[in-house]
């Protein structure tokens, strides 16, 4: 027999738990202070700890994320990938590019170890290898979010792992009366992932929602 399922006020307790657990360095806090002069969401604290354990525990040779904001999600990822790995970050905003980059020096990342793309995303990711990658994280511009996560599946080898941050839309999409554009695409890549025999996919109420989906 299964337990019952806790109270809609224990889950919140629960999940404030989970996403105050993580400790942060002065490295990742100026990250989240320059985030937030720059008027950005970054990852939260629980999603950048997530991040940093899917990218240890993946251990991918060739990282793409889309969305480099100030450097949060970048730092965590760099922190759980190895060494020889790459991160390709691409980003229209040169001003969030610019603040990522003091964060990655601020942390004493060899400059090799991150390429920076500056675009939107629809004129740079087609220009990427066709199975080239084994990890993918999608955290851009919610209009572009079909066509990342699209070109996302193009460009990961077998077995690789796409990543969605704000899969959930900050909550909003469980309820179904709310029909905000945002909204609606998080609701289109959760469905078309969810009914594509070609991935294997969940979802964690980490954060604002993560989507994971392993390309069969």
């Amino acid at each position: 027999m299964s337990a019952l399922h806790p109270q809609p006020t224990e889950k919140h307790a629960s999940w404030a738990w989970a996403e105050t657990r993580a400790t942060e360095d002065d490295v990742m806090l100026r990250a989240r202070e320059r985030s937030a002069e720059l008027g950005l969401t970054p990852a939260s604290e629980g999603t950048a700890a997530l991040l940093a354990v899917l990218a240890a525990t993946r251990a991918p040779s060739a990282v793409v994320e889309i969305g480099t904001g100030a450097g949060v999600s970048g730092l965590a990822l760099l922190r759980g990938l190895p060494e020889r790995t790459v991160l390709t970050t691409v980003d229209p905003d040169a001003d969030a590019q610019r603040a990522a980059r003091e964060a990655f020096s601020e942390a004493g990342l060899p400059g090799p170890r991150v390429r920076m793309i500056s675009g939107r995303s629809r004129l740079v990711l087609p220009r990427l290898t066709t199975g080239a990658y084994e990890m993918v994280v999608v955290d851009g511009d919610p209009a572009a979010r079909t066509f990342d996560v699209e070109q996302a599946g193009r460009m990961l080898a077998p077995g690789g792992l796409l990543v969605v941050l704000d899969a959930l839309d900050g909550d909003r999409v469980p309820r179904a009366a709310l029909r905000e554009p945002s909204t609606v695409s998080a609701r289109m890549v959760e469905r078309a992932i969810r009914e594509d025999d070609a991935w294997l996919s969940a979802v964690v109420p980490t954060g604002t929602g993560v989507l994971l989906a392993v390309r069969r």
